[in-house]
């Protein structure tokens, strides 16, 4: 049987952007956006926005969110990342508008080629739609897609393509039920 080599792993071929940059980005990353303190979600989102990230109105972005690579990044309008999230986006994440992703969610969207001597790195980007929740301490592996409103359970591990409006738990999450929003009919005030 054919062993791992890890001394002869290689993934030259993949350039996530220059160097300069990566290392600015790991020291803002650091101190604003790993930080404890209650940076404004304002200022956040400008310095995404500087690093190339394109981000959208009202997003929220909470203390201790650890994100890879901005100009990887995508984030719609009104959008929350919750507390100690980690977007490892070594390949294009969108989350789009209204969505949550959840206190402690991990976005992965690296893994290794397990069957490869070589332990080759294996990258694929995530699509978060639009009003999707990922809940607290969930994992979203490399290559899913989250359609419409989908809801991930708190602690669920998730993978491939899910249906629109759907609700997933556990791991590996598998559909439950379909997701109902009820409206909120406004009181009439006289």
């Amino acid at each position: 049987m054919t062993t791992v080599d890890l001394s002869r792993f290689n993934n030259a071929w993949y350039r996530p952007g220059p160097p300069l940059k990566r290392a600015l980005w790991l020291l803002i990353n650091a101190w604003i956006f790993k930080s404890d303190l209650p940076y404004p979600s304002a200022l956040k989102a400008r310095l995404l926005r500087l690093f190339g990230a394109r981000i959208g109105r009202g997003v929220v972005i909470k203390p201790n969110v650890n994100i890879k690579y901005p100009w990887l990044l995508a984030i719609g309008d009104f959008s929350w990342i919750g507390e100690g999230a980690w977007i490892d986006n070594l390949a294009d994440v969108a989350i789009g508008a209204h969505a949550c992703i959840s206190q402690g969610a991990y976005l992965l969207t690296g893994n290794h080629d397990y069957t490869a001597q070589h332990f080759d790195l294996m990258i694929a980007p995530i699509t978060i739609g639009d009003g999707a929740w990922v809940g607290a301490k969930s994992i979203v592996l490399p290559g899913t897609r989250l359609e419409s409103h989908v809801v991930v359970a708190a602690g669920s591990v998730i993978g491939g393509s899910t249906e629109p409006y759907g609700i997933y738990r556990g791991a590996p999450a598998q559909w439950v039920r379909q997701r109902v929003i009820r409206s909120v009919a406004m009181a009439n005030v006289s």
